[in-house]
C-alpha cells in the first residue's frame, strides 16, 4: 500500500486568544475531512499575547479598550461575532471577566507534549474551554492542575512542573523561534514549515490548503 502524503502543521497560538479556539476547531474539522487521504502531523507552538501581564490579570473590557481602543458597542459586537463563529465550529464562548498571563499554560502544554501528542491536544482543548467557556483563572496553578487532571494527566506531576518552573526555557525558545520568523499575531497556522494561514479561518480554507499541499492524490 502506498503511503499517504504527509503534511506537518504547526499551530502557533495562545490560550488567551479567542480566534485560536475558533481556528483550532476549524482546522481539526478540515483534518477530519481529508482523513484517509492525507496524514497530518499537528504540533502546538506557544505564543503569548500578554507576556507582561501580572499574575492578578486585568479586567477584560479594560484590557481590550486599552489595547485596541474598542468602544463598549464594538466590544459587544465583537463578542457576538465570536459567539457565532465559535458555535459554527462547535466551540462555546461565554462571558469572561479577566485576561491572564498564560506562560504557565504553555509550560504545562509543553510537558504534556513530552508524554504524547494526544495528551497535549486534549490539554489544549481543555484549557481553551476552561478559559473561554468556564471563565476560569488559567494563571492559577490550582486551576491548571485541575484542568490537567481532567484530561487524564497525573495531577501530582502537573503540580511539580508548575512549581518547579520546568520547561520555561523550552517555551521561550519556541516563542523566540516564531517571533524571529515574523509571527506577530495568532492563530498562525504553518503548513510544512513554509505556507502560512493566519486567523480563525473557515473549515473550507484549511481543507483546501491541506488538499493542495498533499498533491493530486488528495481528493482523487
Amino acid at each position: 500500500m502506498t503511503a499517504l502524503p504527509t503534511v506537518r502543521i504547526d499551530f502557533v497560538s495562545d490560550i488567551a486568544c479567542p480566534w485560536c479556539a475558533v481556528g483550532l476547531n476549524a482546522l481539526e474539522q478540515a483534518i477530519e475531512r481529508v482523513r484517509g487521504e492525507v496524514e497530518v502531523e499537528l504540533h502546538f507552538q506557544p505564543f503569548e499575547l500578554n507576556p507582561q501581564m501580572g499574575p492578578e490579570g486585568q479586567d477584560v473590557d479594560e484590557h481590550l479598550t486599552q489595547k485596541y481602543g474598542s468602544t463598549p458597542a464594538q466590544l459587544a459586537q465583537n463578542r457576538e461575532v465570536l459567539r457565532q463563529r465559535g458555535a459554527d465550529v462547535g466551540f462555546e464562548f461565554n462571558a469572561r471577566t479577566r485576561v491572564y498571563n498564560t506562560f504557565d499554560c504553555h509550560r504545562l502544554l509543553h510537558w504534556a507534549g513530552t508524554i504524547g501528542a494526544e495528551h497535549e491536544r486534549a490539554l489544549k482543548h481543555a484549557l481553551l474551554k476552561a478559559y473561554f467557556t468556564d471563565g476560569r483563572d488559567v494563571a492559577s496553578h490550582a486551576v491548571l492542575v485541575d484542568v490537567a487532571a481532567g484530561t487524564g494527566l497525573d495531577p501530582a506531576a502537573a503540580r511539580e512542573v508548575l512549581a518547579s518552573g520546568a520547561y520555561g526555557d523550552d517555551v521561550r525558545a519556541r516563542e523566540q523561534h516564531y517571533q524571529a520568523r515574523g509571527i506577530r499575531a495568532v492563530p498562525s497556522v504553518v503548513f510544512n514549515d513554509a505556507q502560512l494561514i493566519q486567523g480563525g479561518q473557515p473549515v473550507e480554507l484549511f481543507e483546501q490548503a491541506l488538499r493542495q499541499l498533499a498533491g493530486p492524490r488528495a481528493g482523487s
